[in-house]
């Protein structure tokens, strides 16, 4: 039955989902997985229309996502935005999904306050990669993510700093001034990690769990503490 209804989405979609799963899936499982799956293509195709942009038959929404101004979300192919998570795409260069890119449950991506404000930056995520659950990403300033990244849960990535100079004005009225963040290809940034604004993490790199990421990582780094700083390269000398 697993089988058939596999072949079934695949008929009318295009996609094999039944090559997402191994020999040892049990059928049981294998058709809940499926049916929620084809559920989410249906959630799909109707989010799909409110999108700047689109590619692809598969586009996988969970239930109880929230896509606020969707015409500035554009999407590649085979992408996934899991149960519960929040995007808000109002930005002035828009939110640029490559292809088969996963936003985790309960993850927000935010460029701009949900009450009002300045108009934030935006995001660009490249191919083959994905935000974990729970994670928070920043993006009133501009933040690139590469192709192949894998962002574990609980990361947060920030692009901007509040302005707090000024003894004599309430911090909260100085507003904020806004930076950037780019983590290149190929890289890994491990659970409750922190990423600050002004900052890019070099192509390969790996950084360590609860890390607070401060100042630029070099290319194919390991990092890891508060502040994090390099415990080895992966470049055999």
């Amino acid at each position: 039955m697993a089988g058939r209804l596999s072949k079934a989405i695949a008929a009318v979609s295009g996609v094999n989902l039944g090559d997402r799963f191994d020999e040892r899936w049990d059928s049981i499982s294998t058709v809940g997985v499926l049916f929620r799956m084809l559920v989410w293509m249906v959630r799909g195709s109707i989010w799909r229309l409110f999108f700047g942009h689109s590619k692809g038959m598969l586009l996988l929404i969970g239930k109880n996502v929230t896509i606020r101004q969707s015409r500035y979300l554009h999407v590649g192919r085979n992408f996934v935005a899991q149960d519960n998570c929040e995007l808000n795409c109002l930005s002035e260069k828009g939110i640029h999904v490559g292809d088969k890119v996963t936003i985790g449950s309960y993850s927000i991506i935010r460029p701009t306050n949900l009450y009002g404000g300045e108009v934030g930056v935006g995001l660009k995520i490249g191919n083959n990669s994905s935000i974990g659950p729970y994670c928070y990403i920043g993006c009133s300033g501009y933040i690139e993510i590469g192709d192949n990244v894998m962002i574990s849960p609980r990361v947060s990535i920030y692009a901007e700093n509040h302005v707090f100079t000024d003894t004599s004005v309430p911090m909260i009225d100085q507003g904020v001034s806004r930076s950037f963040v780019i983590v290149e290809d190929d890289c890994w940034i491990a659970s409750h990690s922190v990423i600050l604004a002004g900052v890019r993490i070099g192509k390969g790199s790996v950084v360590g769990a609860g890390s607070i990421v401060t100042k630029d990582v070099p290319p194919f780094s390991v990092v890891a503490g508060n502040p994090a700083r390099i415990i080895k390269s992966r470049i055999e000398r």
